[in-house]
């Protein structure tokens, strides 16, 4: 079983590349399921129910998401009905919307797709190591295999996360930061791990942003509107090569593919 997932999806830019690639990608590495970050993909900021949808269309069968989930007001009753729009499953009881999802793929294998927030400079989050060691039964029980988008800001709780999740995870996949690591490798136990998927967005930018805001900012420290940088597009990902039979990942390889148009 082969995933393609697709790091953090950043504005028009964004979702640009993946109109123009994806089917490409799809066939070139022989992908079974797609699944990507999508909670910056509306103007750097939140998911409308609109850009959710046409993400959907293009190919994508899970939308993952994290602290910028609710930016966008009109998100709140769309992700009580669809389902392949997770937010993060750590937040508190109540909460609208689902952080976990069941999915078959075009080769009719299960994965159960997670979404999971770190603690660690991202807010009062419910903790992620341990909402993963409760559902973890229930999610190997409707699953050949679990795929976690980790959304985190610190590098030590991603590992951190990713070694606890050794052998119960296919997959921990880390969102959130916007710049590729080079760690990706398979832990001891069958768990495909990176730190950090990258971004699909504009790579003249400071993680997404037009410089210019961000390098302003730190000089004045005055408050601002961000906006898009525009041009110079790159897709970031990974794709991960699961064995069904068991549930763990053979291999996984970075993707970062810069389109010269644009």
């Amino acid at each position: 079983m082969r995933v393609l997932f697709i790091g953090d999806i950043i504005g028009d830019v964004g979702r640009k590349l993946i109109s123009k690639h994806l089917d490409s990608l799809i066939d070139e590495y022989r992908i079974n399921l797609v699944i990507a970050n999508g909670e910056n993909a509306a103007g750097g900021f939140g998911i409308t129910p609109k850009i959710s949808d046409d993400l959907l269309s293009l190919g994508i069968d899970v939308i993952t998401s994290g602290n910028h989930i609710w930016d966008k007001k009109e998100i709140l009753p769309y992700i009580e009905k669809e389902r392949r729009l997770l937010r993060p499953a750590n937040y508190p009881d109540g909460v609208p919307g689902s952080g976990d999802i069941t999915v078959y793929t075009d080769s009719r294998d299960r994965v159960a797709v997670v979404n999971l927030a770190g603690r660690v400079f991202m807010g009062n989050f419910d903790c992620p190591f341990r909402w993963f060691r409760r559902e973890l039964p229930r999610l190997k029980a409707a699953a050949d295999a679990i795929i976690v988008d980790f959304h985190a800001e610190a590098t030590s709780e991603k590992l951190a996360f990713g070694w606890f999740a050794d052998g119960g995870a296919a997959a921990v996949i880390g969102t959130h930061t916007h710049v590729q690591t080079a760690d990706e490798q398979i832990l001891p136990k069958g768990t495909a791990y990176i730190t950090d998927a990258g971004m699909t967005g504009p790579a003249n930018s400071v993680i997404g942003i037009e410089k210019e805001m961000i390098i302003d900012k730190y000089l004045t420290l005055m408050p601002r509107r961000f906006e898009v940088a525009k041009g110079h597009p790159v897709i970031s990902g990974v794709v991960i090569d699961i064995d069904k039979r068991d549930g763990k990942s053979v291999s996984i390889e970075r993707l970062q593919i810069k389109d010269g148009h644009g």
